[in-house]
């Protein structure tokens, strides 16, 4: 099969495309082949040996990516719950494994849904990991529940365009930061006052909120503790807050990494399939093209999700 590998940690040039042997499903899983993988931060930083590169099982010839979307085309031993030919999506292999970005891979059953009908490769390729962090930050961490107010910095990407539709659906009131080419964008997927990061500090405008979502980390995560009312929730997803600070502006912190959890990840497809949950497509580009989706990812002013095009 067709694979982008990398036989060593380092930049760009590490990236390659090469025929890899196609893998078979052992007990428990599911052969898929790939229509779609989406690209997340955690694919380059791994690559350039940070993310979650300590945590790989068998870190060379590694194949990057966790995202994917496409068809079972064969079963493991043991597997009921999909067949042949069956549509489906998920965040496979992770942290331990990869293999996203190839033809074909390998993956448990349980990391894997239904491909939501309302959604095309590409979209459910973007959904997964991103709405699963989103999810997690919001719910489990933050415990936001509605009428309460959150804010969340660089609303308009992968993380942040999944958790605007994931707080308004729970009935939260969402303040987003975003630069002004994205204001009509976020008013559509429900954001109620759209800060300009480029002509207003949010922290002059936004007060008493009940959670921040950070999405940013660095001098925004410092200038969010402000704005939090007293026992509020601030969720980085960048970078682990000081518990120091969070205890003299008297609220709660938490670094949020994404897990594994199937039941969420259901739940989510089943909001994709009901209309209340959509994911928007930046671009994607042909699997070739991968240093170019990872140049483009480490700007950090995508509007939702980047992908690939498997085949």
């Amino acid at each position: 099969m067709k694979a982008v590998q990398i036989h060593e940690f380092g930049g760009l040039d590490s990236l390659r495309i090469e025929e890899a042997p196609a893998p078979e499903p052992r007990e428990g899983e599911v052969l898929v082949r790939i229509h779609a993988a989406g690209i997340n931060p955690v694919d380059w930083k791994t690559c350039a040996g940070e993310g979650v590169a300590s945590r790989l099982e068998d870190p060379f010839p590694f194949i990057p990516g966790w995202d994917v979307s496409g068809v079972v085309e064969a079963l493991g031993a043991g597997v009921s719950d999909f067949q042949v030919g069956d549509a489906v999506c998920g965040m496979v292999r992770w942290h331990w494994g990869g293999g996203g970005y190839a033809e074909y891979v390998a993956a448990p059953a349980a990391d894997l849904v239904a491909k939501p009908d309302t959604l095309d490769d590409p979209q459910a390729a973007g959904l997964p990991l991103a709405a699963l962090t989103a999810w997690q930050a919001l719910f489990d961490t933050a415990e936001l529940q509605a009428g309460q107010t959150v804010l969340i910095h660089a609303a308009a990407g992968g993380v942040g365009h999944l958790a605007v539709q994931l707080a308004t659906w729970k009935g939260a009131q969402v303040i987003g930061t975003a630069s002004a080419r994205n204001r009509a964008f976020l008013r559509e997927l429900g954001v109620h006052r759209v800060i300009d990061y480029n002509e207003t500090r949010f922290e002059e405008v936004a007060k008493d909120v009940a959670v921040v979502l950070d999405c940013v980390g660095g001098e925004v995560q410092e200038r969010s503790w402000g704005v939090l009312r007293p026992g509020g929730m601030l969720a980085s997803i960048r970078g682990r807050p000081n518990a120091e600070q969070a205890a003299a502006h008297r609220v709660r912190a938490q670094h949020v990494s994404v897990r594994t959890d199937p039941p969420q990840l259901r739940a989510i497809a089943d909001l994709a399939n009901q209309g209340r949950l959509r994911v928007h497509v930046h671009e994607t580009l042909p699997l070739d093209q991968v240093r170019k989706a990872h140049e483009m990812s480490k700007t950090g002013h995508i509007r939702g999700k980047l992908v690939l095009r498997a085949g």
